[in-house]
């Protein structure tokens, strides 16, 4: 899949035939559940009140589960962050300072309806992440976007269709909750 920057959503839906066939089943199956034009937040009480399970990806040799972040997971999450070229300068856990950053952010994520921590769990392991955010604005009439970020997928478990899974998922929230663009 392409990188994602300004993404239309009209312009996913007219490359999703393109897709793999997990990720337009992910789709067609977040259809059932919220029909196009259904809008607003999903009912909750902060992120990971009650964990649900998003999705299931079938990985070949075993499933994926996506699912809410709960505190739980943070260390998995920093330690996929911190995997790569980019967070192994910036991320990780060194100082109990950078522990108690890492704790407040996720607090405040998870306290916020407006954002979505994800991870995904195969095997008993978190295995990826990423945070999906919702923004208004006042371009395109005042549409809200949404904002994909700290996408990560362990190194072991690339090139299997996890990440594009998990970004098939994450564009039908967005258009579930009435995003213009992602």
């Amino acid at each position: 899949m392409s990188v994602l920057y300004q993404l239309s959503i009209q312009t996913y839906d007219r490359t999703s035939g393109s897709l793999p066939l997990a990720c337009r089943r992910l789709i067609q199956d977040h259809q059932k559940i919220a029909p196009a034009g259904a809008t607003g937040p999903l009912p909750t009480v902060g992120q990971t009140g009650s964990v649900a399970e998003l999705a299931t990806v079938d990985l070949g040799s075993s499933v994926a589960v996506m699912r809410r972040a709960e505190a739980r997971d943070l260390p998995a999450i920093v330690d996929l962050l911190a995997a790569d070229q980019l967070g192994a300068t910036r991320d990780g856990v060194r100082t109990p300072e950078d522990l108690v950053a890492y704790q407040q952010a996720f607090h405040a994520i998870d306290s916020d309806s407006a954002h979505l921590l994800v991870v995904a769990e195969a095997d008993a392991e978190i295995v990826a992440t990423f945070q999906l955010s919702f923004l208004p604005g006042l371009a395109r009439r005042g549409a809200l976007r949404a904002q994909i970020e700290a996408v990560r997928v362990r190194e072991d478990y690339r090139g299997c269709g996890l990440g594009e899974a998990m970004m098939a998922w994450a564009i039908g929230e967005a258009r579930r909750r009435g995003c213009a663009i992602v």
